[in-house]
């Protein structure tokens, strides 16, 4: 009895060491034409997910780590990558001039993953859709056709989406990052134009600013509620309600500038997963600020006892300020 029951404990502690094994996630990379003497991988979710290498053309860089969800890794600050736990994923990149030719191979889901990312990139590229929204107010391109452009992007990357054979979970992530992109358009664009180039938004041929995301729901899924993007969305998207709200009641509204009142207002605000990540990155952005850091400590205090529930999200700031 004693033998078997020895046995049954090998062999569930060799399955469990294979299973733990198995969530090993790795990246590699060939890098040729890069200029610099480091190549750098960093992790956009934590800190402790990073690496860098001396530049050696033709040389493979591989770095693996543990992750218990989805990340999203930069190459050289400039290529962008997603694994999910257990994941390998070697990428070729070779530069030539401002011109970055990128492809993938390793495990299958990895690969689709990240062919998904760059389907995304080349769809912006196709329509000439650009990052910054100042970059679009300093070449004058009007708010309707930016807004028109937003949903052409979100209505051809969801079809993307539909037919690809990526994870949930890496969709996700992408269409996070896809609404970040298209509601900041809507929110903040308008404003910024006005501001830049003087023309009302009662002008901009847009209709009716304050009904411009009526039937929008924020997300909430895992992989949403760590995306940095979305959590920039996620905080306008708050201001710009409040604000509505106040123009209903026939109030004057100013945006929150100071940490302790974005802080109250997102509290607020939200609730769940979504406040729980919004306080984090808006902690945590101040905290690497690196300015009155002591200004966070009360604040992290009030956070941990009435918020937090995801222990990755505490975990970091933690870190950050010991």
């Amino acid at each position: 009895m004693k033998k078997k029951l020895l046995s049954v404990l090998i062999v569930a502690f060799a399955v469990l060491t294979s299973a733990t094994a198995q969530q090993k996630t790795t990246l590699s990379a060939c890098i040729d034409g890069y200029k610099r003497s480091k190549i750098y991988f960093d992790c956009m979710q934590t800190p402790e997910i990073a690496q860098e290498f001396h530049t050696n053309p033709g040389e493979e860089h591989v770095y693996s780590f543990d992750t218990d969800n989805l990340v999203c890794m930069t190459i050289n600050g400039n290529t962008s990558v997603i694994l999910q736990p257990g994941d390998s994923l070697h990428v070729d990149i070779v530069y030539n001039g401002k011109n970055v030719k990128v492809e993938y191979s390793g495990s299958e889901r990895a690969v689709n993953n990240n062919r998904l990312v760059k389907s995304f990139e080349n769809l912006k590229r196709s329509l000439r859709y650009k990052e910054q929204l100042l970059g679009c107010a300093a070449l004058d391109i009007k708010p309707k056709s930016r807004i028109d452009d937003s949903r052409t992007l979100l209505e051809k990357a969801t079809a993307i989406m539909e037919k690809s054979p990526a994870s949930v979970e890496a969709k996700n992530y992408v269409m996070a990052i896809i609404e970040y992109n298209v509601y900041m358009s809507f929110i903040e664009y308008p404003v910024m134009y006005a501001s830049v180039r003087g023309l009302p938004i009662e002008e901009q041929e847009i209709g009716d600013y304050w009904n411009i995301m009526d039937g929008y729901v924020v997300r909430s899924d895992v992989e949403s509620l760590n995306c940095p993007e979305y959590a920039s969305l996620l905080m306008r998207y708050c201001f710009y309600m409040n604000e509505r709200s106040a123009r209903e009641r026939g109030e004057t509204y100013k945006m929150p500038t100071m940490m302790e009142d974005m802080y109250k207002e997102l509290a607020a605000f939200y609730n769940g997963g979504q406040r729980d990540f919004v306080l984090y990155v808006l902690l945590r952005n101040f905290i690497i600020n690196g300015r009155e850091i002591e200004r966070a400590d009360i604040l992290y205090k009030d956070y941990v006892e009435k918020y937090n529930s995801n222990a990755f999200y505490k975990s970091i700031i933690d870190m950050l300020l010991q």
